[in-house]
Parts: structure tokens; sequence; C-alpha cells
């Protein structure tokens, strides 16, 4: 390893030898440059400018970035420089600039901050470009870029140094420009329906929501265990109850739990309500949402995902829990809520039986097994077990199920709804049978939050919720095959 740092090292050393002459001669890292003009736009504006005309319109703009690419040709230099937007040449001629300040240029590098006023011109090769009539250097590069050809090679590295990612592939950063494209059509979808947008606390004494192990951690001055929040459901339904009546948050939650690439122990969350609404609203939403998420960001409705195709312009299709599990199971058909037969073949296919489950219990853990992966959708999973959605209402002709759909794409469930228990005597008993859970060894079932009882006895409105995934809707909307792929910083095991 000493052998291969060992060029680099040299390259910095160099470079901050650079910089040290820099000092001598005033300030290194000046911000007293205002540029007027981005690469793209100037691309946009005038590539279909003839030289003749562009010459006449002597446009003159300010310009800076990243130093890219220098290619010296005798008396003229081509410089790549790479901003936010794109690239754009610049041509320094040394007799324009000087022989002294030409020769600096020359020993400038790759990755250094620069910054130029000219003339727009085209080349002879016909190529926009800048006439270079005013060049500095803003801020010096202390180490080297990858190599131009093959980039980045190492995954990991795009992951810990996510910058130097940025700074070499367009791709991923036009993946991160969709990301933000995407929470803004989001907001912009709800905020065209009335909802209101709110924050919630993130440090909880109880955490609720969900079921998941959450982070824990310590206020001093309370001297009280606090929680990272694992989902803004019980909030944001306290403010049903005070009558914010169409309520959303767009944030970050957080799960103690491990890596892959559909988890991450941070991610985001859209999460909403609306009193007076009903699960089957809000699976019209849902629909409505991503497609036209899709078209905000590919164009279209019929998207690629890691060489499928998935048309979302179509309506979604439906399936219910029980009927997925007998079509994936031979042996259940006719006994999906009988719970011997599903002990039996929960065992076969490798399923932990704990003695406290229930039938509704196994069910859930056998279509995890067995059928999530199988659901290519779009497709609705509805009326999902009441043992495993504790706040969820009960199907008012089938109470061993709830009104809960979730939303598979792919493989992969993206979105999770259902019609709101508002009955708080039954959300209490279901929180205790929580509770008692926990105490039994289960890490991920609810607490008992007293507070949220309390709200409930206030009264709240008929109501439906929705919870979607944001970075597994960008993960299809980019396709790209990871969660890690579409969040700036993933976590990560520490750095040797």
């Amino acid at each position: 390893m000493a052998d291969q740092d060992e060029p680099e090292n040299r390259l910095i050393a160099e470079r901050r030898a650079k910089l040290a002459k820099l000092r001598e001669g005033g300030n290194a890292y000046p911000n007293d440059f205002r540029r007027d003009a981005l690469a793209d736009e100037l691309h946009a504006a005038y590539d279909s400018h003839g030289t003749e005309s562009l010459a006449a319109s002597a446009v003159e703009v300010r310009v800076a970035g990243r130093l890219m690419a220098m290619r010296v040709m005798g008396r003229t230099m081509f410089i790549e420089l790479q901003d936010r937007s794109g690239r754009i040449q610049l041509m320094v001629k040394r007799d324009r600039v000087g022989e002294a300040f030409y020769a600096d240029v020359k020993k400038w590098d790759l990755g250094d901050i620069i910054a130029a006023r000219g003339e727009l011109i085209k080349t002879k090769t016909g190529e926009l470009s800048v006439d270079v009539a005013e060049l500095r250097l803003l801020a010096k590069s202390l180490r080297p870029l990858p190599e131009k050809w093959h980039g980045i090679t190492d995954p990991e590295l795009k992951l810990r140094q996510r910058y130097l990612d940025l700074i070499m592939s367009a791709e991923t950063r036009e993946v991160f420009r969709r990301r933000s494209l995407l929470l803004k059509f989001v907001r912009g979808f709800l905020d065209a329906l009335d909802f209101t947008e709110v924050e919630t606390p993130m440090m909880q004494p109880i955490p609720g929501g969900a079921t998941a192990r959450p982070f824990v951690t310590h206020h001093n001055a309370l001297d009280a265990t606090l929680y990272l929040r694992i989902a803004p459901e019980l909030y944001l339904k306290r403010l049903l109850v005070g009558g914010f009546e169409r309520v959303y948050e767009l944030g970050r939650v957080f799960r103690n739990e491990g890596l892959s690439t559909r988890h991450n122990p941070e991610f985001t969350m859209l999460e909403l309500y609306q009193a007076y609404a009903k699960p089957r609203d809000l699976m019209t939403l849902t629909e409505t949402l991503i497609r036209g998420a899709a078209q905000a960001l590919t164009g279209g409705t019929d998207v690629e995902y890691q060489g499928e195709r998935f048309e979302l312009g179509n309506a979604f299709d439906e399936i219910t829990v029980e009927a997925a599990l007998e079509r994936a199971n031979p042996a259940l058909p006719g006994r999906v809520r009988d719970r011997a037969a599903l002990a039996e073949v929960c065992a076969a296919a490798g399923i932990d039986v704990r003695p406290d489950a229930g039938a509704g219990k196994l069910q859930y853990e056998l279509f995890e097994k067995t059928v999530e992966t199988t659901l290519k959708g779009p497709v609705f999973v509805t009326h999902y077990p009441a043992e495993v959605s504790p706040l969820a209402r009960c199907n008012d002709a089938d109470p061993f199920v709830t009104d809960r759909f979730e939303l598979f794409i792919g493989g992969r469930e993206l979105a999770n709804g259902f019609a709101e228990l508002n009955d708080p005597e039954e959300q209490a008993a279901r929180f205790k049978a929580q509770a008692a859970a926990k105490a039994g060894g289960d890490e991920e079932a609810m607490f008992f939050d007293a507070d949220y009882i309390r709200a409930l006895e206030h009264g709240m409105p008929p109501a439906a919720g929705l919870g979607v995934g944001i970075d597994r809707l960008a993960m299809l909307l980019t396709n790209s095959p990871s969660i890690r792929d579409v969040l700036l910083f993933p976590q990560l095991k520490p750095e040797t």
C-alpha cells in the first residue's frame, strides 16, 4: 500500500509547494470574482450561432468552475472548465495574456477552481469557446483527480468520497438532480391537493408508527432517554385530532437495522394523512403520484429498471395477501388461516415459527419469504392481517384483516397505506399486545404511547394514511440498483 501511495503523495507535495508560492503573492483563495453565465446556458443560447454572427454580437461572459482538461498547442492553450451545469472550453492565447502568465497557467493542475472573462467565439472546429481576456486561479486543488479515462473504478470509493464521484461522473450528478426533482414534484403534487407540510420531532420520548428497532440517545439537560424516530405517524395523527385534515411530512426516519441494497439506517419517507378518506382514495392518489413523478423525471410512464420494463401509465393491478399466498404456496389453498398448516409451510421455507405467533403473523412472514420478490407489478397488495397491522383499522366484514394496502414494483415495496384506527380503546388494547410482545423479546414491537391514546380520546376523524419510501422510488426512476446509489452519503462500515 505504501508503494501505491507514493506517487500520489509526491503529487500532493508538488501541489502544496505551488500553493506556498501562491501564498507569497497574496491571497491564495480569493472570493472577489462573480460569474454571470453557466456552461449549459451558453451552449443552449449560442451553439447554433455561426462564427460571424457570434463575433458581431461581441458577447462577453464571466464563467467559473473546475479545470478538467488542458491542451497546450504552442501559443494557444485550450482548457475545459466544468461548472454545475456542464462544461465549456476556454481558449487562452499567449500573446493576449502575456508570456509570464501563460507559463504560470501551464503549471496549473487538473482539479483547480478557476475563473475566466472573455468573449464567446467559435473555434476552427466549430466549438463554442470563451476567448479569454482574464484568467484567475480561485482555489488550488491539492489532491489529484482520478485518472480521466477510467474514472473511479472502486465502488466503495465512490460512496466514501462522493465529492470525487460527483466531480468525475455526469451520470451520478444526474441521479441526484433527478432525486431533487422528485422531492420538488412530490411537494408540488400534494400542495396542489391542499395538503399542509409540517415538521414533527425526530427525537421522541416514545418511538412509534412502525415495527422497527430504534436508535437510542440521551438528553443530558432533561436526563431523559430519547429515540430517533422510526416514523412520524403518531405525531401526524395527533395533528388530525387537532384539525389538520390533510397533512404530510417529507423527511428522514431512522431504523436500527442492517445494510443492504434496499436498506440504510436513515432514509427519506413521505407520510401523509387525509381525514374522511378511505384506502381506495389513497391508492388512487399513490398511483397518480408515482405516474406523475415518472413523467416529471423520465418524460414518460414506461420505466426501465435493471433490465425490466414497467408501464406505470396503466391501472395498477391488485391482489389480496391471502390470494398471493395461495398462488405461491400450493399447500395453502383452503388452509390459508389454519395456523398449523401455516406453521408447517413456514418451517419448510426456513422460517422460524415462534410459539406466540398467530396465523396473521405467519401469513406475513411467509408472504415476505415467498411472495414479495415475485411481485413485479405495479401491483397493490391488500387486506393485510390485523396481527401485523397494529395501527390500521380492521375490515368491517372480516376483522381478521385490515383495510391496508402496499404497493410493489419490481419485487420491492414502495408504499404502505391503510385506514387509520381511531378507536382509542381498541388502539390501547393493541398497544398492550405490542408491549407484551416486546417484553417477550420482540425488539421491533411497539411501545405503549399513553399520550397518543389520550389524543385519540379527544376524537380523531375517520382517515386514511400513506407512507412512500422516497429512496426506493428514486431508485426506480433513476434505474439505480442500490439505495446507496441514490443517497449522497450512505452509511458505511468504519473506514480502516
